[in-house]
């Protein structure tokens, strides 16, 4: 009695159905995230939190399409009668008498609302789709033959290596290769063609034996499978180089006065922990400095520029200067990309103002960007916005904050890539 066969052929696309629903729902929730992105930076939770911190964003809910059913028997859309062209408005939202809609305006609404659930996300999630919008602008390599990290790189093939390293085409080429060599050498009374062979077989190295039987199409059975000895198996293996890389500094200053209130001093820390945070996290050879001020200014800690309280008067000039003397003292411009941000609440000593104006220009022709950010929450008059508005220099950038969500926004107009001039060295 013959052998009996069947032959099938699985639709593998309904076992990724869960990964496609997967993929789509952490599609959903990045979108969230960004839309969310404003509240989420200037949460108090994460700025006060240990790093482990988890959040709850409202996520659309996902439904499978699907037909649905008028079980109301009200009147619905049909076929048109050809009239409409396209651009035509067909329905417009808020038209109609109170009390209809999804509870949208004044009265109560009589239609359902769209269902929300609440995706949890930590401050990592959250810190890597922020950190992919931002960058240090007007980045430039200085000196690049003294500034250098070190990296590693897979540029070396070699006989012996982890298994995790295997280098497949270059196993299956030595293989082959070997094997085609032997059978030139061998007496054959058949003309078979060769072919390449399909990667059937798994890996072993124990007691010298074959580590693969890739299986050919050869004619002959003696040369239908390809054994792969552990002289043909390759690996990759890594190197470490040296590459330059751009050194740079940002100086990090901020208004101490007695003039800060809560909501002043809250977001300039928030914008400041959320910089320190991306620096640290994209670039090896930046350093940050923070410099406080009232009427005197001095370089402090990190951990005392984030704690410490506000008081006396405001002489923004004595920030400037402390900065001054730090770049010309330890930061040439030749070798460093120069980064000073200022936050200030814009009540500055009125006499101070004409010196402040002076200063960052001189900053501003030694750095790559000098940003200068005031917390104003209810548009009332600032002097010292008023006398930057006069000042005129490429690398200048002022950003004004009215409300939390604004510090979102001040993080992409400083780090962006689109500057309006490169600096050059």
């Amino acid at each position: 009695m013959g052998h009996q066969f069947t032959l099938e052929k699985e639709d593998w696309s309904l076992h990724r159905k869960g990964q496609q629903d997967q993929e789509r729902h952490q599609q959903k929730v990045r979108k969230a995230i960004k839309e969310n992105m404003g509240d989420l930076v200037s949460d108090e939770s994460v700025i006060m939190s240990d790093g482990r911190q988890i959040l709850k964003i409202p996520v659309r809910s996902l439904e499978e399409y699907r037909f649905r059913y008028n079980f109301s028997k009200s009147p619905h859309g049909g076929e048109g009668d050809g009239d409409t062209r396209v651009g035509d408005v067909i329905a417009q939202e808020g038209k109609g008498s109170l009390g209809q809609g999804p509870g949208k305006g004044q009265g109560a609404g009589d239609s359902p609302g769209v269902d929300y659930t609440e995706a949890e996300v930590t401050l990592e999630e959250i810190a890597d789709l922020l950190f992919e919008e931002l960058e240090l602008p007007n980045l430039v390599q200085k000196a690049p033959d003294k500034v250098t990290i070190t990296d590693y790189d897979y540029r070396d093939v070699r006989k012996h290596g982890l298994m995790n390293n295997i280098d497949k085409k270059r196993t299956l080429l030595e293989a082959i290769r070997r094997n085609q060599t032997q059978v030139a050498h061998r007496p054959s009374t058949s003309d078979s063609k060769t072919s390449m062979p399909s990667t059937s077989g798994q890996i072993t190295t124990e007691s010298g034996e074959s580590a693969m039987d890739v299986q050919t199409t050869q004619t002959d059975p003696d040369q239908r499978w390809v054994k792969i000895l552990p002289d043909d198996l390759r690996f990759k293996t890594w190197e470490n180089i040296e590459k330059p890389d751009s050194a740079a500094v940002v100086l990090a200053m901020m208004d101490t006065s007695g003039s800060m209130g809560l909501f002043e001093k809250y977001c300039a820390r928030t914008f400041f922990f959320w910089m320190t945070r991306f620096l640290r996290t994209k670039y090896e050879m930046v350093q940050i400095r923070y410099i406080a001020h009232h009427t005197e200014a001095k370089e402090v800690s990190e951990e005392h520029f984030f704690t410490k309280g506000e008081s006396g008067g405001t002489i923004c000039s004595s920030a400037y200067e402390v900065a001054l003397n730090m770049i010309d003292k330890e930061y040439s411009p030749d070798y460093y990309n120069i980064y000073p941000i200022h936050f200030s609440d814009g009540d500055n000593l009125t006499s101070d103002n004409e010196k402040c104006v002076k200063l960052v220009k001189e900053l501003c022709d030694r750095s790559q960007m000098f940003g200068y950010s005031e917390v104003n929450q209810y548009n009332r008059s600032s002097t010292l916005m008023s006398a930057y508005g006069k000042l005129s220099h490429p690398v200048f950038q002022k950003y004004v904050i009215r409300d939390k969500s604004n510090v979102y926004d001040a993080l992409k107009f400083f780090f962006s890539a689109k500057a309006p001039e490169v600096k050059r060295a």
